[in-house]
Formats: C-alpha cells, structure tokens, sequence
C-alpha cells in the first residue's frame, strides 16, 4: 500500500494528477493551498488536467513542479481563462524541436503576468513568442531540417530584464531586428537573445522609453550652469544590465555620471529627477569639504555621508525654494514602527527617518531621538556656520546614542531607504592609509606595459536599412588618423604638369575673388552722397523737372563665406588604370585633387581634404590629409602625395563623418565634394542595396544639416545607382583622364 503525505481534502486531485515525480509530493498541498485561494472550481480542474499534461510530456518534474507553483500568480493577474491559450503555446513548443524552451518560459510567466496586465497583451505576447519560435527554427544556413531556435530559450532567461525597460512594442521591435539580422547565425543569435551583444544592448536602448539624458543632455547643462555656475561632462551609465550592483550617480576627474535614462516617477517627471541628482552634486561640490575617514566605522560613515547628504539639500533648497517640492517627492517616507528591531539591523531605517525629518518640517515621527536631532541639525545650519566636520560630530552622537544590539544583524532592513537621486559620496571620503576596501578614486590610472595609446577610439555610427525602414544602431566603427606622409615635392611636379590649365584656372578664380565692399546706387537714405546722381537732380530741378531723391549710396559686403570637404574614396579599385590612360586612377585623382587644393587656397575658402577605405563594418578608415585650420603647405602636400588605395567603399559612414566636421564651421554655405570610382560596397554585405540605400539616407541626413553634398564620380556605369543615392547632385566623368581639368572647374561652377 503506497503512503502518501498529501492532506484528505487534495487526495483527489493528486489522484488525478497521476504523478510519480518523488519532487512533487512534499509541495503539492502547498501549491494547492495558494491555487484554491484564486482559482474557481472549474479553474482548479483546468489547472490539475494541464499540470497532469505537464508531466506527461516527458521532460521531466521541473515543467510540472514550475507550472503548480508559478500558475496561481498568473491567474491571479491574467485570469484562469488564459491558461488554455499558454497551454497551446506550450503544446507547439513541445511539438517542436523546441522543448527545452518550456522550462524557461513557465518560469518567465509571473514576471510577464506582473508586467503585462491585461488579457490582450498576454495574447499579444503569445504571439510574440511563437511568432519568434516559427522564424528562428530549422533555418541555420537556410538548412530545411529540425534546428531548434537557439535564442528562445535566452530570450525567456532575459525577460525580467527586457519587460523592466520596454513595452511590448518595444520589445516586438527588439525581437524583430536580431531575427532579421542574426537568423542564420546561431552563436549570434544566442549572444543577442542574451543581451551580450553591442547590437542587443544598443537596439533596447532605443526602444526604452523615458526621459534620455543624451536627448536632454543641452538643457541639464544649462542648469548646472545657470543655477550652480558649474559645468562637467555630463556622462550617462546604463542600469539595465547591471541589477546586482545598482550603481548610483556619481562624480570623478572625468565627469559626471548620471543614469542614461530616468522615468517619471512618483509625480516628478524624469527630466526634474535629472535636475534633482545634478543639484544634489552641484551642491555637494560646493559646501561639501573632503574629511578623514581612517578612524571612523562603517556605521559612523554611513551616518556622516547620510546627514551631509540632508545638509546640502538643505542649503539648496534654501537658496532655491522651488527644489522642496522635487525633494520631497522623491525621499521615501520611511514608516516608524516598519522595521523589527528585534530581527533587524535598523541602522538604515533611523537614518533615512532622520533624513526625512530634516527636509520635511511636517514628517510624522514622534521619536525622541529623531526629534532631538533633527532640531540640533536645525540650529546648526542656521547659524550659518554649519560644516562637513561639523556633521561628523552631530553624526558620531547620533549613532552613539540610538544604538541597538541589532545593529550588527547580517539582515538589514532596506525598504524605504534607499535615495536613488543621491551620490554615493566617494569625494567626500579621504583615507590617510589605503586599505584593501578603499579606492583611490582621483588617482591616475598607471598604463601597464604594452597599454599605450595607439589611435583614437572609434566613433559608432549607424547605418540605415532599407529593409526594416530603420537605422542599426552603432553598427560601423569609424577609426580616424592622421594620414602618413612622403615628398612634397611630388605634388610640385604635378602642379608644374598642369601649369598651363592653373592659368586658366587663375583667370576664373579672379572672377569669384570677394569683394570687401560693392556699392549699392541710388538710394534716398545712405551713408555717402553720389555726387553723379546728386548733380544730375540739382540739374534737373535748376532745369524745373522734379529732381530725383535717390541721391545716396550705401554698401554691403560682398565676401564668399563657403567651406568645403573633399571627401576622396580610396578603394582598391583606384588601383586600376584609367581607360585611354598610362596612369591609375588614383594617379589622376592625385592631380586633380592638387589642382582643386590649390585653387581653393586662391580663393581663401575654408577646406579640409581626407580620404576612406572600408575593411567589414567594424573597421572603417577615415583619413585626414588637410585639416581646416591647416595651410596648403609641404606638409599637406606629402599626406596627398602618399595616398594608396585598398579594401572596400563604406560611403555612408565616411559622410557622416566627414560631415562630423563639416557641421561645425561658421559658414554660409557647406559643400562636401565626394571623389569615387564606384557604388558603395564592402565584403560584409550581402545585399548589394543596402549600402546604396544608406548612402542616399546620409545623403538626407547631411541635407538637414545643411550641407550640400555633390557626387564627381568616374564609373561609367554609374547611371544605374548614383541618381538613387545624390537625386541630380552628381556628375559623372566617363573619360577619368580629363579629371584633373574637370574637378576645379566643377569646384567654380558650384561655388560662383
């Protein structure tokens, strides 16, 4: 006779359960305890014939055990009636070769339940899921056989995370770019379902919903100077890959450092909170004196940096009274009578209570010591002599006299004490002897052997695609460096070469020459009298005609105000000799682009030279040759004369960066000049369009910058592509040898 545990009123139902997993006996009564307190009796059979499916499936006792401990919270939030349609999508997954996605994604529900409300976004959900198995199975390669997905499981790990920080929108739109992007690659897939990867973390960036601090980084700034007369790199942290730590804002030699993106919350929105934490450090960096920390315990220091923390918010508010109400939304509230002082360490709770007590003149304790504190930290600040060291003594008596033989308790009671918006008060700190637990934070950082800096780091750019009608974020690295350089003399003898073609060109250039001044006739108010105009009025009114009133004349500048970028494609295909012609076409492109320095110099116009080449999205080079503060001298001469031509053409990301300079000059008028042999490509694109179809969004991008990007391009198939990238801004040279006769005189044309 077989000797259960299970109580007389779930016999039945374990019964019914038929379940020989020795793991689901001891918690079954449990289970159904909790089940029978939300779910109806029609519920309760629903929920013992599906976890009776469970165990039958053939997976084992963790589906089951899962399913009769998690489902009551479910049903709790989505409703008994969802559980057939979770039931279905278990069934499918089980049908597939995706089984061991099941065990993931029953440990998921409460947390999806708890996030996704309503009946219509569990369905919608649903649908994601499975949606997202269909796609990712048995496709590796294009392969027509039973691969399970190898990020759905991930995807399941991850959703506490994902549901923290997106909607479903967002996160259907998260899902919808790594299967786009990483269906045939399996080990991708699983890094970016894992929230491992550049592209995955950067993707839910910008899906995440709330106030961003890069968009409101102008304003912040503004404040911190205006309010503070301070300024510091505003620096962002991310804290949605890092829940174990929670790291909090800060403040060091490089920066400050703030999260990247704040919610509204308790009815402060998330733009003030970032007002809150920047005023909390402005105004720690202004009355907030560094103090010894050597002999101090760990109990006293937390006391120190929590009733400093209130003195300067203090002091704030004090001096701008509209920061109360931002304060005080925010500081938690802690409860009295909360913490058990018996079980606990309440060291926290009385000083977040005491933190309270000191912003809000109305807080609700009644507690002696609190009290008592709260009005000699009262006196102190208003004598107006309060300091840091002086918090130290008013900290030092406070924990000697409200200490409690619990306070040494490993379990510490958090709720309601944690200030989010606040610092963690690392300069505040200075310890005579480093131990093993202290940071020198302002120390410099020692460069190890064989760490020395070899090149800037790379600017990320996204790269739009056409399929999705969206931008990859940070997908292409651009790396920048100052070209090499060999004899200047070289680009002397190609001047010389062509001395014949300067002088024309010399002709044209005194034509387009700025004038300082150009008069402007006939006016009646100016600043100088035309005497011409004057005398033939005083003719005409001696003759009795009426006289002219226009007798005046003024001027106006008439200066060119143009900077212009030559943008050079230094592909391998330049390599190649020019049809009709013993040189390449990098040969000629040296000549012409000489020729074209120098007739700009002629002018005075501002310009800046550089040249790129692609090798995959992760290495793209962007070379400068002449800067726009530089002068068209030997030095520039010897970067031009050293140009080479290798690997791919990644045109988009050389004009965004190109126009990252660009944008900055003070002028009237932008002209990038792009010099290529051939339509954008690069070893890493499968699709031949795509690069096309980004180079014509950099093209709008540079459009709203104001800058006019123009096309001399020397394929002469180019009509096939490049009026879909430049519309009518290009000009296609078919004979390459005529280019360095064609590029200045195309330069006049679109300058005059």
């Amino acid at each position: 006779m077989e000797i259960t545990t299970i109580p007389k009123e779930f016999e039945l139902y374990w019964q019914r359960l038929d379940c020989r997993f020795p793991r689901v006996e001891p918690v079954f009564a449990d289970c159904m305890r909790e089940a029978w307190t939300v779910l109806s009796n029609q519920g309760m059979d629903a929920y013992i014939s599906y976890a009776r499916s469970l165990g039958k499936m053939g997976r084992g006792a963790e589906p089951i055990l899962i399913f009769l401990e998690e489902w009551p919270a479910v049903a709790k939030a989505w409703g008994e009636d969802a559980l057939p349609e979770v039931m279905v999508a278990i069934q499918r997954m089980s049908k597939s070769p995706n089984s061991k996605a099941i065990v993931p994604f029953l440990q998921s529900l409460p947390t999806v339940a708890r996030r996704l409300h309503s009946h219509q976004l569990m369905r919608d959900y649903i649908e994601l899921v499975l949606d997202f198995m269909e796609r990712t199975t048995g496709s590796i390669h294009g392969i027509h056989q039973t691969f399970p997905s190898p990020g759905l499981p991930e995807f399941f790990k991850q959703i506490p995370v994902l549901l923290s920080q997106l909607s479903l929108a967002g996160l259907k739109n998260w899902v919808d770019y790594g299967v786009r992007f990483y269906n045939d690659h399996p080990e991708r897939q699983v890094d970016y379902f894992s929230l491992q990867s550049a592209d995955s973390r950067a993707v839910l960036q910008r899906e995440r919903h709330g106030t961003l601090l890069v968009d409101n980084e102008r304003k912040l700034d503004m404040f911190l100077r205006g309010l503070w007369q301070d300024e510091d790199l505003l620096i962002p942290y991310s804290s949605a890959f890092d829940e174990l730590r929670q790291p909090v804002p800060y403040y060091d030699k490089l920066g400050i450092r703030l999260p990247d993106v704040y919610q509204d919350d308790k009815g402060i929105s998330g733009l003030d909170r970032y007002r809150a934490a920047l005023t909390h450090i402005a105004a720690h960096r202004r009355w907030t004196q560094a103090v010894i920390a050597d002999n101090l315990s760990p109990f006293q220091r937390m006391a120190v940096e929590f009733l400093e923390d209130s003195r300067v918010e203090y002091l704030a508010m004090k001096e701008y009274p509209g920061l109360r109400r931002i304060f005080l939304a925010l500081h938690p509230v802690p409860l009295e009578d909360a913490c058990d002082v018996e079980q606990e360490s309440s060291v926290r709770h009385r000083l977040a209570m005491l933190s309270r007590a000191i912003l809000d003149q109305h807080h609700p304790y009644k507690n002696l010591y609190l009290i008592e504190f709260t009005e000699r930290f009262n006196d102190l600040v208003r004598q107006g002599d309060s300091s840091t060291q002086k918090i130290v003594d008013l900290a030092i008596s406070f924990i000697a006299r409200t200490r409690l033989p619990s306070d040494n308790f490993a379990k510490t009671y958090f709720t309601d004490t944690v200030i989010d918006y606040r610092d963690d008060n690392r300069q505040m700190w200075r310890f005579i002897e480093q131990g093993d637990e202290e940071e020198a934070f302002d120390e410099e950082r020692k460069i190890e052997p064989g760490e020395e800096l070899k090149g800037l780091p790379p600017r990320h750019y996204h790269e739009w695609d056409y399929n999705s009608q969206s931008y990859r974020p940070d997908w292409v690295s651009v790396y920048e460096s100052l070209h090499p350089q060999v004899n200047s003399a070289d680009i002397d003898k190609l001047l010389a070469k062509h001395a014949g073609l300067a002088k024309q060109l010399k002709k044209m250039l005194e034509l387009l020459k700025p004038q300082d001044k150009v008069r402007i006739r006939y006016q009646e108010e100016g600043s100088e009298l035309d005497l011409d105009v004057a005398l033939r009025s005083l003719i005409d009114y001696k003759g009795g005609s009426a006289p002219d009133p226009r007798i005046n004349m003024s001027h106006r500048n008439d200066g060119r105000n143009i900077a212009v970028t030559v943008l050079l494609d230094l592909s391998e295909s330049l390599n190649e000799k020019a049809a009709g012609s013993e040189q390449t076409i990098l040969e000629l492109s040296q000549e012409a682009v000489s020729l074209l320095a120098w007739a700009v110099q002629q002018l005075g116009d501002p310009f800046a030279i550089a040249g790129f080449h692609s090798n995959t999205r992760h290495d793209v080079r962007y070379m400068h040759i002449k800067g726009f503060s530089e002068k068209w001298d030997d030095e520039v001469k010897g970067r031009l004369a050293a140009m080479e031509a290798s690997y791919s053409t990644r045109m988009g990301a050389a004009m965004r960066h190109a126009a990252h300079y660009l944008g900055k000059q003070q002028a009237d008028k932008k002209l990038m000049l792009i010099l290529t042999d051939g339509e954008p490509a690069d070893i890493d694109s499968k699709d031949g369009r795509i690069l096309i179809e980004d180079a014509r969004q950099a093209v709008k991008e540079l459009d709203g910058q104001g800058i006019y990007a123009y096309c001399i391009n020397l394929d002469p198939k180019a009509d096939e592509y490049v009026k879909d990238i430049f519309g009518k801004q290009y000009t296609i040279i078919d004979k390459v040898a005529q280019l360095p006769e064609k590029l200045p005189a195309l330069f006049i044309s679109l300058t005059k």
